[in-house]
């Protein structure tokens, strides 16, 4: 899994942290997780999307994008 610290974005109260993974064909998948909260009181989804894409980078792009559609905020 690709994930990179230097990616993830804090979004008013949420942090969105996005990963690609490689599957056995060599495409990517993308992951997403939203982060809000802290402590014991913090909630955290993770969301795997069905799209493939040809590199890491397309992939964090669109998990990236479909987090802050999720959020409702603009691109």
């Amino acid at each position: 899994m690709i994930q990179s610290p230097a990616i993830s974005q804090v979004i008013g109260r949420y942090a969105l942290t996005p990963a690609a993974a490689m599957t056995a064909s060599g495409s990517y998948t993308a992951t997403l997780s939203i982060r809000s909260g802290k402590g014991s009181c913090s909630h955290d989804r993770v969301f795997r999307f069905i799209p493939l894409f040809r590199s890491p980078a397309a992939a964090i792009r669109y998990a990236i994008e479909q987090g802050k559609s999720y959020l409702h905020l603009p691109d």
